[in-house]
């Protein structure tokens, strides 16, 4: 036992006089010989060229963290490498070189080679300038041709630190190019700074960051404080990073400003609304992996224009397209802050991102909608508008909206209104999938009452009547305007039991009714027992099949269209006065000109007469299917609508 012994310990003498030798001999062995080896290796490996043209040395170090047992007391081999260059692909715009570094510092693991793994730790790069690339066909510089290649190696790098870095981001389809400098501080945190252009914008920034030996550690808080500015929006973000290396814990304060939520999907890829300026502010956590972002926006408050906003948004990155999901509210909603959303901006705006601006003498929206931005996500998104403040004239109380997004379809639906103690609901579908887009709409007003349509109006607070309607259309376009000017579907009113005078239509607002009441009226105070109307829509032109109405003095018939091709108006109205009195003598009127600049006047043509009647009565009888379902339930023949619909049958 004791001989035994003996040969073992002289075993042991030996294997450790043979490591120590061979350490001894790797460290004064001149490493520069093996320089074109290596290069060769690596330009194969990735298909790039790889030089050191400085010096290689090799040195010998205690493992820089401990690790647990025997292995505490074998060192680790140490590189240092000054003057390292790797090239750029053949495509590349910024230059020859993608990486030019002073020097190279990095400690690998010996024991992990054992299981094909490099481990690289402590990786310092001294004075690195660095160009990434982004280029066509979602090709980039960082990624190498055989790097796709099978191999059972693999490589780990557990921590990396910057001295004097500086990193240059090009990428043409983002029109993005900007520099950032990276330094490590004397406590191992980092900052940075940057500027360049982004998306046309002008980009600057900066923020620090935790220690770099803190990446090691995988249940570790690292610190993250950052602001960005792309032209007229800011981003600031406060928190922490868990496990950086990987990005699987992101816990930050965000908060945001802009000039619209549009602007954020060129460096978010987040598809947001056109809006007006805004400013949100709330807590964003989740986790950021390759291929598997996903992301929590919650609690968020802010404001929108005048109005206020607050809720949660969800981001998931998945196939085949990533997914929005949230749930929105504002206590406070001003529907001017609406406007962006369906391009109807004021003549003030600068341009679109587009470059159309809204023409002068036009009314509908032309902006375009950005259908090649709906197929790139889809969105479920819950709005309610809780309390809407507009002019006295519009008197909605409340807003209710789900919007879909699906494989570039637009979905508003319900799109449902309070308004007037009665209800407005509508439901939009554009499908912009096709070229130009298709677009459906169908709209139903229920029990709107006058006395609260115009609160403000004291000769309609005894008013009872009511406003009924539907409409149904569709067409092709890729913008409102284009889109109402391809229209075909119908539309019905009824309206019981109001009132008129120009007076009141002066006070809602309406020119056009006004003109036309000072003309038939004067302006005295004119009961309305019953109004139906009838329109069908024929690519973009709006005929009246029937528009009657029965007033206390007179019995009313308007026939002709309304052209939103070229936002035109065409329309005569015929007037009967009920009794023998000298202004039963009328002519009739004419609406004409456009949306904008409407002409109303008196025909020249041959006086009215009883013809007025008769055209009234005569233009109620054959679409009077199609206006049934409006009259209010439980009307009667005696009805005023009963006693208007009954006459023109007879």
């Amino acid at each position: 036992m004791r001989h035994f012994l003996k040969i073992a310990g002289i075993a042991i003498v030996v294997l450790c006089s043979l490591f120590a030798l061979t350490l001894a001999l790797l460290a004064s062995f001149d490493w520069n010989r093996a320089k074109p080896w290596l290069s060769d290796k690596v330009s194969a490996a990735t298909g790039r060229s790889f030089a050191i043209n400085g010096d290689l040395s090799l040195s010998w170090q205690r493992p820089p963290h401990a690790d647990t047992g025997w292995q505490r007391i074998i060192p680790w081999p140490h590189l240092r490498a000054h003057d390292v260059v790797f090239g750029n692909p053949d495509w590349a715009t910024t230059g020859p070189d993608m990486a030019r570094i002073r020097q190279v510092d990095f400690t690998i693991n010996p024991f992990t080679l054992l299981h094909k793994t490099v481990a690289v730790r402590s990786l310092v790069l001294v004075a690195p300038h660095l160009n990434l690339e982004q280029g066509t066909g979602n090709r980039a510089n960082w990624q190498f041709q055989n790097e796709r290649r099978q191999s059972a190696w693999q490589t780990q790098i557990k921590d990396i630190g910057l001295e004097q870095g500086r990193v240059r981001y090009v990428d043409p389809e983002k029109k993005a190019d900007f520099t950032t400098d990276i330094d490590t501080m004397k406590d191992g945190s980092v900052k940075w700074r940057s500027n360049g252009r982004f998306n046309e914008e002008a980009l600057s920034g900066y923020g620090t960051a935790g220690a770099i030996l803190s990446l090691q550690a995988s249940d570790v808080h690292y610190p993250v404080k950052a602001e960005l500015t792309v032209g007229q929006s800011k981003i600031t973000i406060d928190g922490t990073l868990t496990n950086p290396t990987h990005a699987s814990a992101l816990d930050v304060n965000l908060k945001i400003l802009g000039a619209s939520m549009a602007d954020l999907f060129a460096f978010s890829g987040v598809l947001l609304p056109q809006t007006p300026k805004f400013s949100i502010e709330g807590r964003l956590a989740g986790s950021i992996k390759p291929g598997a972002i996903h992301l929590r926006y919650q609690g968020f408050k802010g404001k929108v224009g005048s109005s206020d906003l607050e809720g949660m948004l969800e981001f998931i990155q998945q196939q085949p397209r990533s997914v929005l999901r949230g749930d929105i509210v504002s206590h406070y909603l001003d529907i001017a802050d609406l406007r962006p959303l369906i391009g109807a901006g004021s003549q003030d705006e600068a341009k679109n991102k587009s470059g159309i601006k809204q023409p002068p003498d036009k009314l509908l929206p032309v902006s375009p909608f950005k259908t090649d931005r709906w197929k790139t996500m889809d969105a479920q998104v819950q709005f309610t508008g809780e309390k809407i403040i507009e002019s006295k004239r519009l008197p909605l109380r409340h807003m209710n909206v789900r919007l879909r997004l699906n494989d570039g379809v637009l979905s508003l639906a319900p799109l449902n209104f309070e308004i007037a103690g009665g209800s407005l609901k509508a439901e939009v579908h554009i499908d912009g999938r096709k070229e130009p887009a298709k677009g459906e709409m169908t709209v139903s007003a229920r029990g709107l009452r006058l006395r609260e349509l115009f609160p403000t109006i004291e000769a309609m607070h005894a008013s009872v009547g009511q406003l009924h309607g539907d409409a149904a259309l569709n067409g092709s376009g890729n913008s409102i305007a284009t889109l109402l000017a391809t229209s075909n579907g119908s539309a019905q009113m009824v309206m019981t039991e109001g009132s008129v005078s120009k007076f009141i239509l002066e006070a809602m607002g309406l020119n056009i009714g006004a003109a036309v009441a000072a003309k038939l009226f004067d302006d005295r105070q004119v009961k309305i027992n019953c109004m139906l109307a009838d329109f069908e829509a024929k690519s973009g032109v709006l005929q009246t099949n029937t528009f009657v109405v029965d007033t206390s003095d007179e019995l009313i018939a308007v026939n002709g269209n309304i052209n939103f091709a070229d936002e035109k108006i065409a329309l005569k109205i015929h007037p009967q006065t009920k009794g023998l009195r000298l202004l039963s003598l009328r002519s009739p009127l004419h609406i004409a000109g456009t949306f904008k600049k409407p002409d109303i006047g008196v025909d020249k043509g041959p006086v009215a007469l009883k013809a007025g009647a008769a055209i009234a009565l005569g233009a109620v009888a054959a679409p009077l299917a199609a206006l049934v379902a409006l009259i209010h339930p439980g009307a009667d023949a005696q009805s005023p609508c009963g006693t208007l619909t009954s006459a023109a049958a007879k």
